[in-house]
């Protein structure tokens, strides 16, 4: 292998190493909602106003399901994330309600507990768990791409706010991608010891319907 060649394989692993959304290239790109382009180019900076900068969306908690519920923020609803690297959720669980276990393939995230307690954690690739309870005040980090998971342990609702080093961090939530995917029911008796019958109740509790993200 000859010394140049060497030195790309190099700096090729490195970017690889280090890659996250790219830096913006200006202070701001607010998205010019007037194309229909698949990627919106940025309206002229002169137009922006402070309202582009300003959320208002997450004063109240979102729509709930089973007691659990969350407001996604991201460019598409605050424009002034656009390019910026990142986004965040408002999560809400009440007493008991969990947040199902689910990781985001393009994103760490940071989650702090607005109020309540709540039993929070990861397992890493080793099936290690990292869990405890953490209280108002509190923040832990989920690693990027790593399972992780919240459930409500206090005697009132619980509030979290998560944020997210993408732009696009993902969501992946298991029961969701495992049972309401259209994997063979062949293959998942076989993985989880199910029967046929307990197959089609996971179907009818986690299909399509569940699975809004």
């Amino acid at each position: 292998m000859s010394s140049l060649t060497f030195l790309l394989l190099v700096f090729l692993l490195i970017q690889v190493a280090f890659a996250s959304d790219s830096d913006p290239i200006r202070d701001f790109c607010i998205p010019n909602t007037g194309f229909s382009f698949p990627f919106l180019p940025c309206k002229n900076s002169s137009l922006a106003t402070v309202e582009d900068f300003v959320f208002s969306g997450i004063k109240t908690p979102g729509k709930s399901n089973k007691g659990f519920s969350a407001v996604a923020v991201t460019s598409t609803v605050f424009p002034g994330l656009n390019t910026l690297g990142m986004s965040f959720v408002r999560a809400d669980l009440d007493e008991g309600a969990i947040n199902v276990p689910h990781y985001h393939p393009r994103a760490t995230e940071t989650a702090f507990v607005v109020k309540g307690k709540v039993y929070s954690g990861f397992v890493d690739s080793e099936n290690r768990v990292f869990a405890k309870v953490i209280e108002e005040g509190e923040v832990m980090v989920f690693p990027k791409g790593l399972l992780h998971f919240q459930m409500n342990v206090g005697d009132s609702r619980a509030t979290i706010l998560g944020s997210f080093n993408s732009q696009n961090p993902g969501l992946v939530k298991i029961p969701s991608a495992v049972f309401g995917s259209g994997i063979k029911d062949e293959l998942l008796e076989k993985a989880f010891g199910l029967k046929g019958k307990d197959i089609g109740k996971m179907r009818r509790r986690y299909g399509p319907q569940e699975n809004l993200n």
